[in-house]
């Protein structure tokens, strides 16, 4: 298992220094697609290496997915979001969900980026609140029609297909009425760019849903399904960016290291201070308690623990608040040039900011951990 996860971590690596990181300015400061680079991870499998074989994946588990989305954004966040996001969310639930004939017909397309695929969920009036989001799903007839809007959605801009989560009924039943459909991009389907911090490239975008009509085979799950289907896709999601975060901290971490040791201060390198040394000493132990976390809710998954979900909000917590201080003090440590658009660490920064925002809050997962602490006390994620 671990030779596995050796070569794994290898590949992709070897593919990520030759084909990535040629693009990373570009994919950032161009906010550019990489549109050939995502055709190239498919046919690597790495585009979204969770989707099993007999569907055109690589059919790795979530440790494996989390191998594959660190390397990756040690050269460019965007990139490994841009797996994350296929993989994790949106192949993630229509393997597990979708009707045989729709997970046949759509998944190796996405599995092999010959189609983009995107999760849709928040909208301008709910990101945390997801059980009181307004997008309608009606029954008209033989028809299930859609309406509504979607916000901050990754890969928007450019999505072939769209998991689109909405409501069946009243707002006032939350959770009880929210389904989950898949829409192909049609004309009733209108995309506009949104200007983001970090994580460019990406094509986030508000997605627009003009009354789209679909048939039964369309539904991904079911009213009183859908919310359990998204949060399930959000909980792996979590574990998966924040083996992301793991990524972005450990490039900061070396490219300051890397500076620290060439940069003469007081007739000395500046990495020979003992202050500098408690500093990296203390952001060494933050990204290697992050990737164990990591690896550890991972492993919970695999086994189909009830713990699973609270492993996952206590690994993205813990990841992002590590990713920000990493990239935070990296970006300081190098001074000027950690300020300037030369380093990589500028836009690191700028990146790591989402893992505190997106696929859960820290204020939500902080609430996923206390409501677990009251109901079961000390109980440790043994």
């Amino acid at each position: 298992m671990e030779e596995d996860l050796s070569i794994l971590r290898k590949s992709v690596r070897e593919f990520a220094s030759k084909s990535v990181a040629p693009l990373a300015r570009k994919i950032d400061a161009e906010n550019w697609y990489p549109r050939e680079l995502v055709r190239e991870m498919g046919r690597m499998g790495i585009l979204a290496p969770n989707v099993p074989e007999d569907l055109g994946g690589a059919g790795l588990d979530l440790l494996g997915v989390s191998v594959v989305l660190e390397e990756l954004a040690r050269f460019s966040g965007s990139v490994a979001l841009i797996s994350e996001v296929q993989g994790t969310l949106v192949t993630h639930i229509l393997v597990n969900n979708a009707p045989k004939r729709v997970a046949e017909e759509v998944v190796p397309k996405l599995a092999s980026g010959d189609a983009i695929g995107s999760f849709a969920l928040s909208e301008p009036c709910c990101g945390s609140d997801a059980a009181n989001i307004e997008t309608s799903i009606e029954r008209q007839g033989g028809e299930w029609v859609v309406k509504g809007t979607k916000t901050w959605i990754t890969q928007g801009l450019y999505a072939d297909y769209f998991i689109v989560f909405g409501r069946t009924g009243p707002r006032s039943e939350r959770h009880r009425n929210i389904a989950a459909v898949l829409l192909k991009r049609s004309s009733c389907i209108k995309t506009n760019p949104i200007e983001v911090m970090g994580f460019r490239g990406t094509g986030t975008a508000e997605v627009v849903i003009d009354e789209c009509r679909v048939g039964d085979d369309d539904i991904i799950a079911p009213p009183r399904e859908g919310f359990k289907v998204a949060m399930d896709a959000l909980n792996v999601g979590r574990v998966a960016i924040s083996a992301l975060g793991v990524g972005l901290a450990e490039a900061a971490y070396e490219e300051a290291y890397s500076f620290l040791t060439q940069r003469i201060a007081f007739e000395k390198p500046v990495i020979e201070f003992q202050a500098i040394q408690f500093t990296l000493a203390d952001l060494y132990t933050l990204i290697e308690s992050s990737r164990s976390l990591v690896y550890r809710a991972a492993e919970l998954y695999k086994k189909g623990s009830e713990d699973f979900p609270v492993m996952a909000a206590v690994t993205k917590l813990h990841s992002s608040q590590a990713s920000v201080r990493v990239a935070n003090e990296a970006v300081r440590l190098m001074g000027g040039y950690g300020y300037s658009k030369e380093s990589n660490v500028e836009r690191i920064y700028r990146d790591s900011k989402l893992l505190e925002i997106g696929e859960g809050t820290n204020e939500i997962l902080k609430l996923v951990i206390s409501k677990h602490l009251l109901r079961h006390g000390a109980k440790w994620l043994l």
